[in-house]
């Protein structure tokens, strides 16, 4: 399975996507943009590295503060906000440290990465937290934009 199979996938299926991406960088939006057609399912995509623009797009302050920024409850609200921002079917949250601590964030595993995938058309979430190598980034958002790659079939097929 590949980011081009998504894709086409969702096209064919007219699903829309919009993503919420922290540790990623926009990773998983760049996957999909990469690929022809891109633009016919999604909808937004924002790159929310700190938590005011966390807050800004939807996450609560509360969530932040009990659970951490890093936290699959963070994603959660992720997920659920940028689907309700951008009206699409499917919204991909992703939070997590990747190979280092986060003065301003204190709280949660250096090498953990949460992800949720809110799918609106039934009011669901598929979530997963996956502990990242400590390699480097790059062969680290590799394993995490594999893994939600994955889980975006699950959904969808």
């Amino acid at each position: 399975m590949s980011y081009r199979e998504l894709v086409n996938k969702l096209i064919e299926s007219n699903i829309s996507i919009s993503t919420m991406e922290s540790c990623t960088g926009g990773g998983v939006s760049n996957a999909i943009t990469n690929i022809e057609g891109a633009s016919e399912i999604l909808r937004f995509s924002a790159v929310t590295y700190s938590n005011e623009y966390k807050i800004k797009m939807g996450v609560s302050p509360e969530v932040i503060d009990k659970y951490s920024v890093y936290s699959g409850e963070c994603a959660d609200e992720m997920s659920f906000n940028i689907s309700k921002f951008s009206n699409s079917d499917l919204g991909v949250g992703v939070t997590g440290k990747l190979n280092r601590s986060d003065p301003n964030n204190p709280r949660g595993d250096d090498n953990t990465v949460f992800i949720s995938i809110y799918d609106r058309r039934n009011n669901t979430y598929l979530k997963n937290s996956i502990v990242v190598s400590g390699e480097s980034r790059e062969v680290n958002k590799k394993v995490v934009l594999d893994t939600i790659l994955e889980m975006l079939f699950n959904i969808i097929k």
